[in-house]
């Protein structure tokens, strides 16, 4: 895969756009956008308020994000059937934010991330993006999904608690604290919005069991006058109308303090909203396009920056449930929008009833699928040490310090792993056994190498090595190690190259200080069998001048023939 500065304009062309300038939209294929665009607006609904919730905002700024994300994703993404709202993964960096620079610090890193997921896209770095360790996704998705479910225990138990700490174990501290004031009234809401999630989840599947969930426990509410906290009560209801559009105030203080948090947002919806068009992408055999769907990523971030919304990424269940119920198009996406404003606009106050318990109920229910507990003991236990490792680092960090430290750390960690990787498939081997055993068999007989050539190569006074995979800082340290290997009656050392289909400038100073060694110990070094890349970069540096163009050769019997008359020479 080559790597440009800047993503080709065909690149950028929304799915949407493409719909529609192919002309094979039907009637059939909006009728089923419509039905799936319903679906998936009833299902983001509850979703959306309690996200928000408990990342710190309102069930109204839940609902504004989803509707004008989700409306830019699917306007302007690479994805057919991507859906955009607030996801579990922002639950925590944004309570953080929000804990530190308040709600207006939120906004401001919402901005920033929205314009660093574009500037991402337009340098073409969505194919790159999305290919971070399974590892590293899997641990922090997994801390966050502990985090979240620790963040609602609080208003599932209607626990009385002044303030809550943002800190895992202190949070716990208080939860400990808290056991007397346990409001029964409020576990038994929450616990039956759990029991009717669960039991449609394994008895009618089909079925949006948070919906119904919270549907029914709030009828059961108010029926029987229960006294739990609802959004009313805490948030003074859902307001019945939208946001007007209001830009983030970012001055240079307020944008250098939330510029870490900002990272970590805009890394954390590149990798979550690449993942989810990949899950789309296997259910439906479409291809997304990465960096046109970063930008419009980073276009949805901004948006809902401006009405007052919270960050937002592509969300893997509800693009799954727009599949399952039969999208056809990115028109779906824009349905689902819709739907979501008449339910601001018309169902606001009836909203206003449901208990906050259910909400956490949800939530609990959405924490246990993130962590995935089950998966992450099967990679522990079955997976390399080193990939067990990193997964367990990012799920500690996650939860112990911070998801934004988590994220950075994870990301160094994954950098460590891929350069581990490379450095194992590379490596420089002695090929003297072997060629002198095939030669001795074939090259007499083909008189492609003379016997005095293969004699020398038996004595070692000609030294083969061949080195396999990008010649960067891992195989320059080894090729440093191996003229101590080398016997002292060498008089040439062929490295056979065919297998390094790319050199850096440590490889080529490594080169050039095994070529000083070389010579001093007055060892002539060819060269064999070099790609193009390696032999560009190193006549550009004049390598290839300094070793001689008669010790650089095409074939390793070249090669060998020429390394036995520089011997012979010697």
């Amino acid at each position: 895969m080559r790597f440009s500065p800047f993503v080709n304009a065909r690149d950028l062309v929304p799915r949407f756009a493409e719909l529609f300038a192919r002309g094979g939209y039907s009637r059939a294929a909006f009728g089923k956008d419509c039905l799936a665009g319903l679906m998936v607006g009833v299902v983001a609904m509850p979703l959306a308020m309690a996200f928000s919730i408990s990342a710190g905002g309102t069930p109204a700024q839940g609902l504004y994000t989803s509707i004008i994300a989700g409306f830019c994703v699917s306007a302007f993404g690479g994805s057919r059937f991507q859906i955009a709202g607030p996801t579990g993964a922002f639950v925590v960096v944004i309570f953080g934010v929000v804990a530190k620079h308040g709600m207006e610090g939120l906004f401001a890193a919402s901005m920033l991330a929205g314009l660093m997921l574009i500037a991402m896209g337009l340098c073409g770095l969505g194919k790159f993006i999305k290919y971070i360790p399974y590892p590293v996704t899997t641990g922090f998705t997994a801390g966050i999904g502990v985090l979240i479910f620790s963040q609602q225990v609080e208003d599932f138990f209607g626990m009385a608690i002044e303030k809550s700490s943002p800190e895992f174990f202190e949070e716990w501290v208080q939860y400990i604290k808290a056991i007397p004031t346990v409001d029964i009234a409020t576990l038994a809401v929450g616990l039956g919005a759990m029991a009717v999630i669960v039991l449609l989840r394994v008895f009618a599947p089909r079925i949006p069991g948070a919906v119904v969930g919270v549907l029914a426990l709030t009828i059961v509410r108010v029926v029987f006058k229960l006294p739990v906290e609802t959004i009313q009560t805490r948030f003074g209801g859902i307001p019945s109308s939208m946001a007007m559009p209001r830009l983030p105030l970012i001055t240079w203080e307020v944008a250098r303090d939330v510029i870490p948090d900002a990272f970590t947002i805009a890394l954390l919806a590149a990798i979550e909203s690449l993942l989810s068009a990949v899950v789309a992408d296997g259910m439906t055999g479409d291809r997304h396009n990465s960096d046109g769907e970063l930008v419009a990523q980073g276009i949805g971030n901004v948006a809902s920056a401006i009405f007052g919304g919270i960050p937002a990424t592509g969300a893997i269940a509800r693009t799954a449930t727009n599949i399952k119920s039969g999208a056809a198009s990115p028109v779906s996406g824009i349905v689902h929008s819709v739907a979501l404003v008449l339910f601001v606009l018309f169902l606001a106050p009836a909203a206003s009833a449901i208990p906050l318990a259910c909400l956490s109920a949800v939530l609990m229910i959405v924490s246990w699928d993130m962590s995935d507990i089950p998966r992450v003991i099967r990679i522990i236990r079955t997976a390399p040490k080193s990939d067990a490792s990193v997964l367990i680092a990012t799920f500690v960090l996650t939860i112990i310090v911070d998801l934004t430290f988590a994220v950075e750390m994870g990301v160094i960690l994954a950098i460590f792993l891929f350069l581990r990787r490379m450095i194992e498939v590379g490596g420089i081997k002695s090929a003297n056994s072997d060629l002198s055993v095939k030669l001795a068999r074939e090259g007499v007989d083909n008189r492609s190498v003379d016997a005095d050539s293969i004699r020398a190569l038996r004595q070692h006074d000609i030294e083969v090595y061949e080195i396999t995979g990008p010649f960067f800082f891992g195989v320059a340290d080894m090729l440093q190690n191996t003229l101590r290997h080398i016997s002292k009656s060498s008089k040439a050392i062929v490295l056979r190259m065919k297998d390094v289909p790319a050199i850096d400038s440590t490889g080529i100073a490594a080169l050039e200080s095994f070529l000083s060694q070389c010579r001093r110990r007055k060892i002539t070094l060819i060269l064999a069998e070099i790609h193009d890349q390696p032999k560009s970069a190193l006549e550009k540096t004049g390598f290839m001048a300094n070793v001689g163009e008669e010790n650089i050769v095409s074939t390793l019997d070249e090669a060998i023939v020429q390394a036995g008359q520089r011997g012979r020479d010697g």
